[in-house]
């Protein structure tokens, strides 16, 4: 890689830490009064996506062990913001769900940053959405978690 194209990468690469930063700013301000952090946001979103989802699905998509979920679930649990129920094909698996203070948190946390894609993609114009759409696919298609997503999205 010559040396221009190194630096045009590099700014790349600061412009996609400052663009993660802003993404998660308001929700990370809205999770911090509730005492959860941005794993927690994951958990959320990915239950509110799939309601009755299981423990080992969710370990699919987050791409995660299940001693690194165990605490945030608990803590999830606690706060009351989502239950962990017995399936009624097989009482081993645990279904997930959001109570409903836990779909009203999800529901907020998403809003804001779907707003804020949605406002950013409107002044980019035409074309722009795809072009992002293509590269945020590119870079997620080798994850096992991107995987999980789109069989669950296919068996929705």
């Amino acid at each position: 890689m010559d040396e221009n194209k190194k630096q045009q990468m590099n700014d790349v690469l600061a412009l996609f830490y400052f663009a993660y930063k802003t993404f998660t700013e308001e929700p990370n301000q809205i999770i911090q009064k509730y005492g959860i952090q941005r794993v927690h946001h994951r958990i959320l979103f990915f239950i509110a996506r799939f309601p009755g989802l299981s423990v080992n699905e969710l370990l699919a998509l987050l791409e995660v062990t299940k001693q690194a979920l165990h605490g945030p679930m608990k803590k999830l649990v606690e706060k009351e913001l989502m239950i962990s129920e017995e399936a009624a094909h097989d009482r081993r698996v645990k279904q997930l769900f959001l109570t409903d203070e836990g779909r009203e948190l999800e529901k907020e946390l998403s809003n804001r940053q779907r707003e804020q894609l949605s406002a950013i993609f409107s002044e980019a114009g035409e074309g722009h959405e795809q072009a992002w759409f293509d590269i945020m696919e590119k870079l997620s298609k080798t994850r096992s978690g991107y995987e999980a997503w789109n069989i669950k999205k296919e068996n929705k």
